[in-house]
């Protein structure tokens, strides 16, 4: 298990879900309505990702192992150096028990790869299981015992820069905890529970073994919160992840569903009994709402430094009860796809497109025919962006719960175009600002020479500044994924001076814009 964390700023700048960005670069989405709010003649066009052909790409292991009952990605995957690396939760048992694993653990195992494709499941000799350590089970350690035993949705952050090494990797996860075990009480609100659901928090120097945070769960209100992300913000680590009634209510008071909440902390320890209300679907805000529409989980999320941008669950109702058979789940008919989400604050979130389906689950037959999860596992690799998420049988029987790879263009989640083909366009973005040498690089496609786009800077009065404008604006007529904008040969932008970035399209332009990063690494 050697050689873990090299390549930090590959992986965090542009290939890890769950690391921290160190900031040195500003990607601007085009679908970023923050980032580039000023349009003429342009819509935004968003991409479905393509299923890998060999999909599971992970699958669920042979009787007798910790994860023949299932592999799902309530987890991460980053990459560090030449290595992907996946944190999942597995199941041993092969049933369901009032919609719990028996016993209320499912481990948290780990698997690596070369190429994020063909996964390993490393003997980690850490944890006796069925008589012996040859098992891929990370070991997590705490007081009591209650803490550390995971039964729903895992993320693990990884911080190479923290001063102390037994805390570069972070994670929160949910455990069903006896009440005797929790100490500062719970909420008094929603019915009583013998084991209630509660958020843990958890640190480790390699990523294998754990240590619980403390001798409490994190949740500072004892509510039934479902953790379901870890990320660090600006100055705050957060967490999304679900509540619903009688936990969580709309805005105005009226009864919610699941809809996505935020908590925060800034040392990791200490998490906030104050909560920010994150996301709700369209649905859930129509007064009455539109039946059977949730947001499931919180949100799986890249952490791109400027701007969060990930995946939730567009989640359906299944059938009610008057209409399952005896002893049927009660979620039998649930389906979830899975939606593109993005914030600029860490805290709000909202989908460039209502409903859209980044990732939409399979046709009948097909092994996600059902519901799918999103995990935080979003890695730029090659001119790809790769994305993991598993299968969830809401029938209760364990159906092909395993995990699956999806992909896009590099960053190609959406892109700008003209809406109108009798007229030019043009963008511009927010005003940007630089402290040092940096460079502005587009990810574009359907340019050529007879067909290009022009890029210029503007002063933060949108006037043209001298030397990036008019004559001097720049002129790009390839492809590319992150081909470099230059002036008259200067590929420097403007330091310590405000700017915007125009990008204008002529009448005859094919050109999609996916977007704009501007780098000082």
């Amino acid at each position: 298990m050697k050689g873990v964390a090299a390549g930090f700023l590959e992986s965090t700048a542009e290939g890890s879900g769950a690391s921290v960005n160190t900031g040195r670069e500003k990607v601007l989405f085009s679908f970023d309505d923050q980032s580039i709010p000023w349009q003429h003649n342009l819509k935004v066009t968003l991409v479905e990702a393509t299923k890998h052909p060999g999909n599971p790409v992970l699958r669920r292991g042979p009787a007798g192992s910790p994860d023949q009952g299932h592999a799902i990605l309530y987890g991460t995957v980053i990459k560090t150096g030449d290595r992907f690396r996946m944190w999942y939760l597995a199941m041993h048992e092969t049933r369901i028990v009032k919609g719990q694993a028996p016993g209320n653990w499912r481990p948290m195992c780990y698997a690596e790869s070369k190429d994020g494709v063909h996964w390993e499941k490393p003997d980690l000799g850490l944890v006796e299981f069925n008589g012996n350590r040859n098992n891929n089970i990370c070991l997590i350690e705490g007081t009591p015992h209650s803490l550390t035993r995971i039964n729903d949705f895992l993320s693990v952050l990884y911080e190479p820069n923290d001063p102390d090494p037994n805390k570069r990797y972070k994670a929160v996860y949910i455990a069903h905890v006896p009440v005797d075990d929790i100490k500062g009480g719970l909420s008094k609100i929603g019915p009583p529970e013998k084991t209630p659901c509660v958020t843990i928090a958890a640190t480790s120097a390699d990523g294998l073994r754990w240590k619980v945070v403390g001798d409490r769960p994190a949740d500072a209100g004892g509510e039934r919160f479902e953790v379901s992300s870890l990320y660090k913000f600006g100055d705050f680590y957060y967490s999304t992840g679900q509540l619903l009634s009688p936990w969580a209510w709309m805005p105005d008071g009226r009864p919610a569903g699941r809809v996505i909440m935020v908590y925060r902390s800034p040392d990791f320890k200490n998490w906030s009994k104050a909560k920010a209300f994150g996301f709700a679907r369209p649905g859930q805000w129509a007064n009455p709402p539109i039946k059977g529409q949730q947001s499931h989980l919180g949100v799986g999320l890249w952490n791109r430094g400027n701007v969060m941008v990930g995946l939730y669950g567009i989640w359906q109702d299944g059938l009610p009860a008057s209409e399952r058979p005896p002893g049927a789940s009660h979620l039998l008919g649930t389906s979830v796809d899975l939606g593109l989400i993005l914030s600029n604050d860490g805290i709000h979130y909202r989908e460039p497109a209502p409903d859209f389906k980044v990732i939409a689950r399979g046709k009948a037959g097909e092994w996600d025919d059902t519901a799918l999860l999103q995990g935080h596992a979003f890695v730029n690799e090659g001119d790809q962006t790769m994305i993991w998420y598993s299968h969830w049988d809401t029938g209760g029987k364990l159906k092909n719960m395993e995990i699956g790879l999806a992909t896009l263009r590099r960053d190609g989640f959406g892109y700008l175009s003209r809406q109108h083909d009798v007229n030019d366009a043009h963008f511009l973005t927010a005003t940007q600002e630089v402290d040092k040498q940096a460079r502005l690089y587009i990810n574009a496609d359907g340019l050529s020479q007879d067909a290009p786009l022009y890029v210029e800077l503007l002063d933060h009065l949108d006037r043209p500044l001298e030397g990036f404008s008019g004559k001097h604006r720049a002129v790009l007529v390839k492809d590319g994924i992150r081909q470099v904008v230059a002036w008259r040969g200067s590929q420097v932008l403007p330091a310590r001076k405000k700017f915007v970035v125009k990008v204008y399209f002529p009448e005859n332009s094919t050109a999609r814009v996916y977007a704009l990063y501007v780098s000082q690494s």
